[in-house]
């Protein structure tokens, strides 16, 4: 016996689909138009799972992705005709004589609940009432009395305080529509942490809704407060700004920037943007947090933290640059004119001689040296000859070690060297 290969029909992934709405305000299902082409404002007859129903198209033929619809999709049965419609508006009449007569048997029973509302379905087999309390309720006796007078099925659903303002409607703190009666699908969560992330009032009766509960709008809004807790400092953090270091005591999520009361002067506040301080401490400081250094400012520490040169006054300041030559005639000249005038000339004279004298015995030409001002030496008091040419003993022998040009550099700065003595009076 052949096995045969049995393949599953491949589901497309897009599906024509129509939106259909029972009751204004209600949420908005798909269903399968079955080949009818409607558009917005249509009356149609859908199948449910309670039987037929009377419904309004509020939006046409088109396509929804496999991903955002539940399958199987139930579909249209036929576009209501004038008799269809006569029957709804009829039903809608039988809604309010069966919600006063329900009102009626709560009273009667001393039941603590709360009518909503009641719905008649089309084809008149079934009524069902809505209503609302805080505990269980025992209501098989309502049941009882309620069947009696109408003589059909009766099913009572309890609901909560938020179903009951979409089903019912009205005007919010704001003055326009409830957001769940207008346009509001499905019920988003909402918690306390959505308004201390958006610097709300914690009041009650200022972040809650006419159903007692948290206001819908706060979900808004939250996934934009998120993106900006990110890069906005805690408040109580210890933030470094281009005018010194502070303390964040108020944050503006919205214009990115934040109020800092200033370290040094406290008094002062100071406004800046978020981008342009840097945080030192994130939040408030805890018992076992270290203390901040005080050099620690990574923007107005830039500038504080530059020390002036040090100088020693006694010494002189040279602004000139440092220049090079390569011949000892070329600097005995600079320093001769640029040396001040004396009123001696020739022990001056006499003294750059000696100190740019070449050592005997050394035939080897002298290494470039440095061109600096030199301060000339103070005459004797008493009027003496100028200094003596080094003796014998002194001079340097041959095959010595040369100068360094270090002691080259002290000559031009107007030291004694150790073989330059004072000559006798």
């Amino acid at each position: 016996m052949e096995h045969q290969n049995i393949t599953a029909p491949e589901v497309p992934e897009v599906f024509q689909v129509v939106d259909i709405q029972f009751r204004p305000g209600q949420k908005v299902y798909f269903f399968d138009p079955a080949g009818f082409a409607l558009q917005n404002g249509d009356k149609v007859i859908i199948d449910t799972a309670r039987g037929p129903e009377f419904g309004t198209c509020v939006g046409g033929n088109h396509t929804v992705a496999r991903k955002d619809i539940v399958l199987p999709l139930r579909p249209v049965i036929r576009p209501a005709n004038q008799q269809d419609e006569k029957t709804a508006a009829e039903n809608l009449e039988k809604e309010k004589k069966a919600y006063e007569v329900c009102l009626q048997k709560i009273a009667e029973l001393e039941l603590d609940m709360q009518l909503v509302s009641a719905e008649y379905a089309f084809d008149g087999s079934r009524i069902l009432f809505f209503f609302t309390a805080d505990e269980r309720v025992d209501f098989r006796d309502l049941v009882k009395h309620l069947a009696s007078s109408f003589h059909t099925r009766i099913e009572l659903r309890q609901i909560g305080v938020r179903d009951k303002a979409k089903m019912v409607g009205g005007l919010g703190i704001c003055g326009r529509p409830f957001c769940c009666a207008s346009f509001l699908d499905d019920f988003q969560p909402v918690s306390i942490k959505m308004a201390k992330s958006q610097n709300l009032s914690l009041n009650p009766t200022k972040i809650s809704g006419t159903c007692g509960r948290l206001m819908c709008c706060l979900k808004y809004e939250q996934d934009a407060y998120e993106d900006l807790l990110r890069t906005a400092p805690k408040m109580d953090s210890f933030v470094d700004t281009p005018e010194g270091r502070g303390t964040v005591i108020e944050v503006d999520l919205l214009r990115q920037r934040v109020k800092v009361k200033m370290e040094e002067h406290p008094e002062e506040l100071r406004i800046f943007a978020n981008d342009a301080i840097a945080i030192l401490r994130s939040g408030k400081a805890k018992k076992n947090d270290p203390p901040i250094p005080a050099d620690l400012a990574p923007i107005s520490g830039s500038k504080k933290r530059e020390k002036p040169v040090e100088t020693d006054e006694s010494s002189p300041i040279f602004l000139e640059s440092i220049r090079l030559r390569y011949s000892d005639e070329t600097i005995a000249e600079e320093v001769a004119q640029e040396a001040p005038a004396e009123e001696n000339p020739a022990r001056n004279h006499n003294n750059h001689r000696r100190k740019h004298k070449k050592p005997a015995g050394n035939g080897q030409p002298n290494k470039p040296a440095v061109a600096k001002a030199v301060t000339p030496k103070p005459v004797s008091s008493k009027g003496g000859a100028p200094n003596a040419a080094p003796s014998k003993e002194n001079a340097p022998k041959e095959g010595a070690r040369k100068p360094s040009s270090h002691h080259s550099h002290r000559r031009h700065r107007g030291h004694k060297s150790a073989g330059e003595k004072k000559t006798p009076q």
